[in-house]
């Protein structure tokens, strides 16, 4: 069965040689678009200091100085095993052990407004990549939602709290599938969220995630629930770094 692929009893034939050299940071935060990618970069205090290769291109790895804090920054791709390639070869570049993990969410619940925190307890695990690093089941708990959780509160940010569904195939989000998650308590859905808390667990990491909530599941047809150009309220929010870099300057005083 695909689900008994976890496998700790021999080692794996490929690694990841750890660069001695890898710079120091307080903690790396990704995000998946390309145009808070240019906000960062246009804003902040960055410089780039490597890349991660993949064969459909690279991406560049940046050295982020905020508040006198260092912290590691890149764009990632979609998709679970894409997406945890750069975290499994972090420390080819930087070396940390704190993640910042944040993006938009399709949303189950149509009372969860567009552009909506949601911090995700559970993840449902609909996807491949994580039952190479963790043994079978249903769900991987999001260890870190209480701290999560806690910073949002402490800075008065409007959040909602529940389960999210990963999925390798968004094509193949079927009525009864929607249904059974959302009845299950499900809130999102995403392709990343279960496989990256499963490698994060691993290697001995700790994620921190947060979602925007995006296109809408919860009703009659499907809805982007954007329009055309629209930056604000969605993944491409630059607000939305601005929470997680404020993350990670909270996570980094625990």
């Amino acid at each position: 069965m695909v689900t008994d692929s976890f496998d700790d009893k021999s080692p794996a034939i490929t690694n990841i040689k750890k660069n001695e050299s890898a710079i120091q940071v307080d903690a790396v935060i990704f995000t998946f678009s390309q145009e808070i990618e240019k906000y960062v970069i246009a804003y902040y205090d960055c410089e780039k200091v490597g890349e991660y290769a993949m064969a459909c291109g690279a991406t560049s790895v940046y050295l982020l100085r905020y508040h006198g804090k260092r912290f590691g920054f890149f764009r990632t791709w979609v998709g679970a095993p894409a997406c945890i390639a750069p975290i499994e070869e972090l420390s080819t570049v930087l070396n940390t052990e704190k993640i910042i993990h944040f993006g938009g969410a399709g949303c189950l619940d149509r009372e969860i407004a567009r552009g909506k925190i949601m911090v995700p307890t559970e993840a449902y695990r609909d996807e491949g990549t994580s039952y190479h690093y963790a043994p079978a089941s249903d769900y991987i708990g999001i260890k870190n939602s209480d701290i999560v959780k806690a910073f949002m509160e402490e800075k008065h940010i409007p959040y909602v709290l529940g389960k999210t569904w990963t999925t390798d195939a968004f094509y193949r989000e079927t009525v009864n599938n929607f249904e059974k998650h959302k009845t299950d308590g499900c809130i999102s859905v995403e392709m990343e969220g279960s496989a990256v808390q499963a490698v994060c667990d691993f290697r001995g990491l700790d994620v921190y995630m947060f979602f925007t909530s995006g296109d809408l599941l919860d009703a009659p047809e499907w809805t982007s629930r954007t329009t055309e150009g629209q930056i604000k309220h969605t993944q491409h929010d630059p607000g939305h770094f601005d929470i997680a870099l404020a993350l990670a300057e909270y996570v980094v005083k625990i």
